[in-house]
């Protein structure tokens, strides 16, 4: 018997997020065999909507991390065109990742994992800048693990993330989108943080179920050089399988200019802000904005939603919202900001201790 959450998010996936139509070159990538149920629902609507080409990929981490064990430089280093020449043809993309050990790659070397993701981000910019693209992270008992759950609880919380009224969702939060266009300068004020930058001339988006599954944000990204101050996250973030808590970041110009964190190696965080010269500026500032996560879960992609978090982003600017900065990096720390926390733009307090105090801002929280 099929379950019916997982029907309803595939349908969301494909006629809502990517809107797949009659002759598109679909690509779903998946990691992992416990979301197989959600990649078959995916490829059987895509048929349905008439895709000219649906094909499918998938990966094992566990391939992967042998790879970053053995690889010489040479390995290392090569570029798969036939890869990149593959996605120039696809028009649409979903990724489906089911990580049943996060800790697979805690004992790969960190610089072979940047220096990796260096050499193919000109796949990933192709995806991101020329598909109709979307990602999630399908239940597994690793992720479970990592966010102190059962299985079952934490596919309750997963399908309750993602499969909500997307359209009404982006409805709602259209005059925090508007706000944040228009402001010039965002200040934030919590424990150990005190952030100031420009934004002027950058845009702000609506993240609203088309390219992150689960969603709910709005986010723009500061003037390059423009940041002053320190900020102290409070959320745990994974990143390239090494875990890292309480990183604080310290400003000037826009640059970081210091970096710590409380648990986890700062030589491996010194290596990720060194990737690349781009990975010591901010790429995004983000609202964290669904109401279905309120707690950790030790991942990025439902971290970053938490409503009442911001995060602030090393690396990476999307161009929709771009500030120049470019990185083979784009990591999102989180900060919670309920119970400690002050958010103004252009010097109005617009929210406090993670609830917005502006009378149309209300119904967000």
């Amino acid at each position: 018997m099929k379950d019916p959450r997982i029907e309803k998010l595939a349908d969301i996936l494909v006629n809502y997020s990517t809107r797949v139509g009659k002759g598109d070159i679909v690509v779903i990538d998946f990691s992992g065999v416990r979301c197989l149920p959600l990649v078959e629902a995916i490829y059987e609507e895509c048929l349905k909507k008439r895709a000219r080409s649906v094909e499918y990929h998938f990966a094992s981490e566990d391939l992967a991390r042998k790879f970053y064990e053995l690889a010489d430089d040479a390995q290392l280093s090569y570029f798969p065109r036939h890869r990149l020449d593959a996605m120039k043809k696809a028009n649409v993309y979903i990724g489906i990742g089911a990580t049943e050990n996060t800790q697979n790659f805690a004992g790969v070397e960190m610089a072979k994992m940047v220096r990796r993701q260096q050499v193919l981000r000109p796949i990933s910019d192709r995806r991101v800048d020329h598909t109709r693209w979307v990602v999630t992270r399908y239940p597994t008992f690793g992720l479970a693990q990592d966010a102190c759950m059962s299985l079952e609880a934490f596919e309750d919380f997963y399908f309750r993330a993602c499969n909500i009224d997307w359209p009404d969702f982006a409805k709602k939060i259209t005059r925090l989108w508007r706000m944040v266009g228009g402001a010039r300068e965002i200040r934030i004020v919590s424990s150990d943080t005190d952030l100031r930058f420009s934004k002027k001339g950058i845009p702000a988006v609506k993240s609203e179920g088309l390219r992150n599954m689960p969603d709910g944000e709005v986010y723009t990204a500061p003037v390059k050089d423009s940041v002053e101050g320190y900020i102290t996250y409070n959320v745990p973030s994974f990143y390239h399988g090494k875990e890292f808590d309480g990183v604080r970041l310290e400003f000037k110009k826009g640059r970081i200019a210091g970096a710590s964190c409380r648990a986890g190696s700062e030589t491996e965080l010194r290596k990720i802000l060194d990737a690349d010269a781009g990975a010591r500026y901010i790429g995004e500032f983000a609202f964290g904005l669904n109401k279905n996560i309120d707690t950790p879960m030790k991942n990025i992609l439902f971290d970053e939603k938490i409503c009442g978090s911001i995060h602030f982003t090393p690396g990476q600017a999307y161009k929709i919202a771009d500030n120049g900065n470019r990185s083979s990096i784009h990591w999102d720390l989180v900060k919670i900001l309920k119970g400690d926390g002050e958010v103004y733009l252009d010097g109005r307090l617009v929210q406090k201790n993670g609830k917005f105090v502006v009378r149309e801002l209300k119904g967000l929280n």
